[in-house]
């Protein structure tokens, strides 16, 4: 007789989206529902867009143009694309980037939601100079549950503040999501995007960042050209331990990666807990001042 053979059971998903939005409002969601329906048959129960999603980015002249740069639109959270965004999401969560029009705003914002909803929003705290014409900074970071797990989201300039994850981190996030809008050098760039100083750069972050905070690490980003801007994609998925499962180039695509972001977590922390191992006391004021939060709930032991 035959013996039956268990079933594993099912990893989630993961997508990370490289691609270019521009100021056509109903091209920007066309392409989602592209890349959620083309994520969602391969498995994918979070897809990460990059910052400006919807309405693109600052438009910056070319050279030789005199012109003073462009905002994107601004957005209501509560206006038709959010409410298009979650019908196109329904079970899947989506993490995504717009200009938010809202009182002390606008502000460069990340949301997620689902077929149900804003799950949590996340403004852009630091405000790099090229975008202080047009963006108001937010005033913390926070984590929020889904249907994933706890998430957190950075915005782009963000995540190059490693007290930024950390608080998320200490928030409970297991997942953090970092959608950008992160073109190459401004000044003097590269020849080829992938020898381009800011492409080393965004990619060391992305996995120092996942590795000193033991999470997931979803990161995002434009592609193309957009005015006098060369965005260099590099969207990628890295575990705790700062691995990269997977990740585009410089052109649009999308990075997929099966992770249980709980277990995964639990297993890299389990071993030894970068957050439990903290002692804020040697760090200063300052350092507790910008976190926001003193320390983390005890759930790992060493071994």
């Amino acid at each position: 007789m035959l013996s039956k053979t268990s079933k594993s059971p099912r990893v989630p998903a993961i997508a990370a989206v490289a691609a270019p939005f521009e100021r056509d409002l109903n091209a920007c969601l066309a392409r989602v529902e592209r890349h959620v329906r083309a994520a969602r048959a391969r498995g994918a129960e979070l897809v990460v867009f990059p910052e400006c999603t919807l309405g693109g980015y600052v438009l910056d002249p070319r050279p030789g143009e005199m012109r003073v740069p462009e905002p994107p639109p601004a957005l209501r959270l509560d206006g038709p694309e959010i409410a298009r965004l979650a019908e196109l999401a329904g079970p899947t969560v989506l993490c995504l980037g717009l200009t938010e029009e809202a009182p002390g705003g606008p502000y460069s914002t990340g949301v997620c939601l689902t077929g149900d909803g804003v799950l949590g929003i996340q403004r852009k705290v630091h405000v790099p100079p090229a975008e202080a014409f047009c963006y108001r900074p937010g005033g913390g970071f926070a984590a929020f549950d889904t249907p994933f797990g706890r998430i957190g989201m950075l915005l782009c300039y963000d995540k190059l503040f490693p007290e930024a994850a950390r608080a998320l981190a200490l928030d409970g996030a297991e997942t953090i999501v970092a959608p950008a809008a992160w073109p190459v050098c401004r000044k003097g760039a590269a020849r080829f995007v992938a020898r381009d100083v800011q492409t080393r750069q965004f990619n060391l972050v992305d996995r120092t960042r996942a590795a000193e905070n033991q999470v997931v690490w979803v990161a995002a980003n434009q592609t193309g050209f957009f005015g006098g801007v060369r965005f260099l994609g590099q969207a990628k998925v890295v575990d705790p331990r700062g691995r990269v499962l997977a990740r585009t180039r410089a052109r649009e695509g999308m990075a997929m990666a099966s992770i249980d972001p709980t277990a995964t977590v639990d297993d890299a922390r389990g071993r030894l807990c970068h957050l439990e191992a903290r002692r804020p006391e040697a760090y200063g004021a300052g350092a507790e001042a910008l976190s926001g939060l003193p320390s983390a709930p005890t759930r790992y032991s060493y071994n």
